[in-house]
C-alpha cells in the first residue's frame, strides 16, 4: 500500500484488507472488514465505514464521508466533500447480463464537490451528479443532476434546491431569484433552471 506523507497518520482497523498499491491520503479512516483494491486513490481526511468496498478504478477526494455497506465500483469518481449514506448503491453496468462479459462497457460516474447521497439511495451508472446536490434516501438516480438540486423518489425527480450548507432554498425550481444563507451569508442566484452560488 502506498499513502501520502505519513503512514502514521492514518487509522485502519486490522480486519480491512488494503490491497498492494493503493493511495491513501492522510487522516483517513478506514474500519471494520473494508476492502480497497489496489488500483484505488483515496484523499485525506476521508472515512470508510464498516464494510465498504473500494474497486481498482475509484478516485475519492478529500474528507469525503462513506457509510457503512457501500461498495464503489469500478469508473466511480467521488470528489471532495461528498457523502454516502449507509447502504446506498452505485453501479457501472446498464444492461447486466451473468452469461456476458461487459467490462469493457463500464460507465463513468461521477459526483461532484458536497454532494449528499442519501441512504438506500442507487446510483444509475453514467450520470453525474452536480454540486452540492442532494439525493433524498431511497431515491434512484438514472439522469444527470444539477448543481444544488433536491432530488427524491422512484426515479429521482427535483422538488427544490439545496444550500451548501444542507438547507433548503427558497426558491422555485425555474425562474429568476437570490436567496441569502442565514447560516453561512452565501447567496443563490436562480437564472432559468440554474442556480449559482457565492461564497459569503
Amino acid at each position: 500500500m502506498k499513502q501520502h506523507e505519513n503512514f502514521n497518520t492514518l487509522s485502519i482497523h486490522p480486519t480491512s484488507i488494503i490491497d498492494q498499491g493503493a493511495i491513501i491520503g492522510e487522516d483517513t479512516k478506514i474500519w471494520h472488514w473494508t476492502h480497497i483494491c489496489s488500483g484505488a486513490e483515496i484523499g485525506r481526511n476521508c472515512s470508510l465505514g464498516q464494510n465498504v468496498f473500494v474497486g481498482n478504478k475509484v478516485k475519492i477526494g478529500n474528507n469525503t464521508k462513506i457509510q457503512n455497506n457501500v461498495s464503489i465500483f469500478d469508473n466511480v469518481i467521488i470528489e471532495k466533500n461528498v457523502f454516502c449514506g449507509p447502504s446506498m448503491v452505485f453501479t457501472n453496468v446498464y444492461n447486466p447480463r451473468s452469461e456476458v462479459n461487459r467490462k469493457k462497457e463500464y460507465r463513468l460516474t461521477i459526483i461532484r464537490e458536497g454532494a449528499t447521497l442519501g441512504a438506500n439511495c442507487t446510483i444509475i451508472c453514467g450520470v453525474t451528479v452536480g454540486k452540492y446536490a442532494f439525493i433524498g434516501a431511497g431515491t434512484v438516480v438514472n439522469k444527470n443532476v444539477k448543481d444544488f438540486a433536491l432530488m427524491v423518489g422512484v426515479p429521482a425527480k427535483q422538488i427544490g434546491w439545496m444550500s451548501s450548507y444542507g438547507e433548503r432554498i427558497n426558491l422555485p425550481l425555474y425562474g429568476e431569484g437570490f436567496w441569502e444563507c442565514h447560516k453561512t451569508g452565501d447567496r443563490y442566484q436562480l437564472k432559468g433552471d440554474l442556480i449559482s452560488h457565492t461564497k459569503g
